[in-house]
């Protein structure tokens, strides 16, 4: 078992200070220091590791992307049919260890962000891209070809719609609720 390093884990440190400094007060006004401040650090840590504001925010985002790849993974692992991957996808998006009002929050300010920055704008489209493929994949085995289209997108937009209003929620949220609900949509969308 290998060891964590020292920047591994101020990193793990700096971002998850980022998801809470940047839910308290929006990526758009947030300072480094306000981010240090919550991470127990200097803004000069932050621009040692992460060179700028975007910088980490592109950190945070693809520790972001990778729980939600552990969770795709760890739910294909045990789907068997074209029905269960959609589970599968729908499930990841509402693992216990990514979908908190604070990710949610972080996550729609990304969406907000990506189009005026390159770097955000990148993960973005990988990220969509990375979706609607593992959709389409499922759906192609279970609709006819005019059906797949609309139907990757209403299962899209209702993840979206779930995760907006998750993040302006100022209650805790039950993931495993909201799974339940998300398999209840593939079952509306899937007859």
């Amino acid at each position: 078992m290998s060891r964590k390093r020292i920047r591994d884990i101020r990193n793990e440190e700096l971002i998850e200070a980022t998801i809470v400094a940047v839910h308290k007060r929006g990526y758009g006004v947030v300072t480094m220091a306000e981010i240090a401040r919550e991470a127990g650090a200097s803004a000069a840590s932050i621009n040692y590791y992460f060179g700028s504001k975007e910088g980490l925010m592109e950190a945070t985002m693809l520790h972001l992307l990778g729980k939600l790849r552990q969770a795709m993974s760890a739910g294909y692992a045990t789907a068997g049919s074209p029905r269960e991957r959609l589970y599968a996808v729908m499930d990841a998006n509402f693992a216990d260890d990514l979908y908190t009002v604070p990710q949610c929050s972080i996550w729609m300010q990304f969406w907000a962000n990506a189009p005026y920055s390159p770097r955000l704008s990148r993960l973005h489209r990988i990220n969509r891209a990375r979706v609607r493929s593992h959709f389409l994949a499922e759906l192609k085995a279970l609709l006819p070809p005019e059906r797949i289209e609309t139907a990757r997108q209403a299962l899209q937009c209702y993840m979206d719609g779930v995760w907006l209003q998750a993040a302006q929620s100022e209650e805790p949220l039950d993931p495993e609720a909201a799974r339940a609900a998300a398999h209840r949509v593939v079952d509306l969308v899937i007859p």
